[in-house]
This record gives structure tokens, sequence and C-alpha cells, in this order.
């Protein structure tokens, strides 16, 4: 089963309290989605495989590291689009591919809109970048898609998670380990994440 990693950092955790409250603005909502991003960017990546460089400090030859696998960040359109520039400042050597889905308002099932991946993987490392892991259909569909496509190694990070999201991808893709910043109590009957934050979409780009 995959390892799900709920951040116990008191910058996320305070940085995470500002975004959930419903008097913040969408400017400083998309800089708090931005500034978390980068902070579970840290955690998420610290299995990444690195290989010997050899350079020149101003006082000596020597043997340092760098980043072995090419990395995709995958934001699943639109909400997913905020967490990209995180990521960018830690890696910005990243390569970022966009899927779309959407969720069907009468069955909660994701349909897919938009996939614009070449014919064969440009990556070896797949980051799925979403706000909310909720019922979790996005992101196992995403996965699915990613698989498909021939990558190997695939996480998810999000910023709050439910655990029908949680249970929902560990059951459809248990080998796919998954970053939250929390994990909140449970869905309602419209599928949002309660205490959650609302919808991290429309609070990003201003249309609630």
């Amino acid at each position: 089963m995959s390892t799900v990693h709920a951040s116990t950092h008191p910058l996320v955790a305070h940085k995470l309290s500002r975004l959930r409250d419903r008097k913040t603005e969408p400017k400083k909502f998309r800089e708090l989605v931005r500034e978390i991003a980068s902070l579970l960017a840290y955690e998420a990546t610290a299995d990444l495989a690195t290989t010997p460089r050899e350079l020149e400090t101003p006082l000596a030859k020597i043997v340092g590291v760098e980043l072995k696998e090419k990395i995709g960040l995958i934001p699943i359109l639109r909400a997913g689009l905020g967490m990209v520039e995180g990521f960018w400042e830690l890696m910005p050597g990243a390569e970022v591919w966009h899927i779309g889905l959407y969720r069907d308002e009468h069955t909660l099932r994701p349909v897919e809109y938009y996939n614009k991946l070449p014919l064969d993987p440009t990556v070896s490392v797949c980051i799925i970048l979403d706000p909310m892991l909720a019922t979790g259909g996005s992101a196992t569909a995403t996965a699915e898609v990613l698989k498909r496509w021939g990558v190997k190694k695939i996480k998810f990070v999000g910023l709050i998670g439910a655990p029908e999201g949680i249970k929902a991808m560990q059951t459809a893709h248990p080998d796919i380990d998954i970053y939250l910043a929390a994990i909140d109590d449970h869905l309602n009957e419209r599928a949002y994440i309660v205490p959650g934050l609302g919808d991290a979409g429309d609070r990003q780009f201003g249309t609630g």
C-alpha cells in the first residue's frame, strides 16, 4: 500500500490556515497555494535519484551531485495550475504537461476533456498536482493516463485530502505515494471536503 505523508511543518500549517479563511482574497489565495506547494515539493522530492558531478569551487575540485531523473509536473486543470510555480521555483527544468478533467455534477465522476501528452514519455518521474483530493476520481484517472503513457514512477501532491479520496487513490494505485498539507474529516453530500477551503479553482481565479 502506498504511503500517505501529511505534513507536520509549522509553516505549512500556518499558511494552510490562512488559505482556509473565507476572507482570504484570490490574489493572496494564489500566493499561499504557490508557497505551500513549494514547501510540499521539498518533502515530496526527498527520494529523487542523483548522479555524481565533478565541479570546482573557488578553492578546490569536488564531486557534487545533480538530479538523475527528469521530472514532469502534471497539474490537473484548472486548480492544479496554481501549484506549478511552487514546484518550478525548486525545479526550473521540470516539464509541465496538462491533463484536463472536470467532475460531472450528477455522477461525481471525472470526465477527461484535454490531454496533449506526446506519444512516448519524455520524463521518468511524474508528480500529479491538484489542491484537493476529494473523491479521488480525478487523481486516479490522471494516474491511469500516466501509466498508459508509460511512466513508472508517479507521486501525488495536494493541499488537502479527504479519507474517501485517499482510500480511492490507494485502492486504484497502491504504488503511488500521496503528499498532503493536511487530511480533513469527510466529504459532504456535494463531495466537498469538510472543513476544507471551498472550491480551490474558484478561489484562485475569482470565479466563485
